[in-house]
């Protein structure tokens, strides 16, 4: 369903420009499903559109979830912890596996402070530790395994996520979900470049072509798809994928993406791994 919004009048910083005319927000949470599932859309769309689009994660939670670990938890003092010294400093992270969301929100906040791209790059490292690898993501040692897979200077990472900073952007982020009246995930909220013009938002999952139309709407005009790059040029930026996925972002049958998979296999440029949520490739090296 899509529905107008009014811009955000909070929104100071301008990140958008005459080459990329259009906003891309993404208010996720990295826990939920559905907010994974997006993700084959969102690389698809930045595959063939991210000339026209800056994008932006917005990080949340459903607030039920938050408020059992914003109490009952005090420091000495009588001063209420941090949210992430509750989670690492009560050495119970597999007991409590997963039941402290923010912890994960507030490890993408860390890693932005080492760039955008750096952010969305760790991000996505998370969700594939959880939902391919099926790995508790507020385990310290698996976010420190995510920061050094994605690339981050893993000694400030390691400083950031215990800092005001990291802590800070959370809660603007938790206050710029609430501004915009965003209660369930994933929502999508597209602005232009022009300040008085009202934005769209998209709650939930939509196909692929419905993002197209928004995006064909809002610059006024039929946008230029740029060009997919060749498979294994796909599975070396993403790591780790699905036949369903190749299959969905190049628009190619499936059995004919496993086909190419097998050939790779065979080649020793990827390898195939099995597991209760079904059959992975990862890629391993070689051009």
């Amino acid at each position: 369903m899509k529905i107008v919004e009014k811009k955000l009048e909070s929104r100071t910083t301008k990140t958008c420009s005459e080459n990329k005319p259009l906003e891309l927000y993404i208010f996720t949470d990295p826990l939920c499903f559905k907010c994974w599932s997006l993700e084959m859309v969102i690389k698809k769309l930045e595959l063939e559109y991210s000339h026209y689009f800056t994008l932006s994660y917005i990080l949340s939670c459903k607030i039920s979830r938050l408020n059992p670990a914003c109490s009952g938890r005090k420091a000495k003092g009588g001063h209420p912890k941090t949210l992430l010294e509750y989670c690492l400093g009560s050495g119970r992270e597999q007991e409590r596996k997963n039941d402290l969301p923010f912890i994960a929100s507030i490890a993408v906040k860390a890693a932005e402070l080492q760039g955008k791209n750096k952010g969305i790059r760790f991000y996505r490292k998370l969700q594939e530790y959880l939902f391919y690898r099926e790995m508790n993501i507020t385990n310290p040692q698996t976010l420190i395994a995510c920061a050094k897979e994605a690339g981050l200077d893993v000694e400030e990472f390691k400083k950031d996520i215990h800092s005001t900073s990291a802590s800070k952007a959370f809660q603007c982020d938790l206050y710029v979900t609430n501004e915009m009246g965003v209660t369930d995930f994933p929502t999508v909220v597209m602005f232009t470049n022009n300040a008085d013009e009202e934005g769209i938002k998209l709650t939930g999952n939509y196909p692929y072509e419905v993002y197209v139309k928004i995006l064909r709407e809002m610059l006024k005009r039929e946008p230029e798809k740029s060009s997919l790059p060749p498979i294994l040029t796909y599975l070396k930026m993403q790591k780790w994928v699905t036949a369903k996925e190749i299959s969905f972002v190049y628009d190619r049958p499936k059995f004919q993406v496993e086909l190419e998979l097998k050939k790779l296999k065979l080649q020793k440029k990827v390898d195939r791994i099995k597991c209760e949520r079904g059959e992975f490739w990862r890629y391993i090296g070689g051009d």
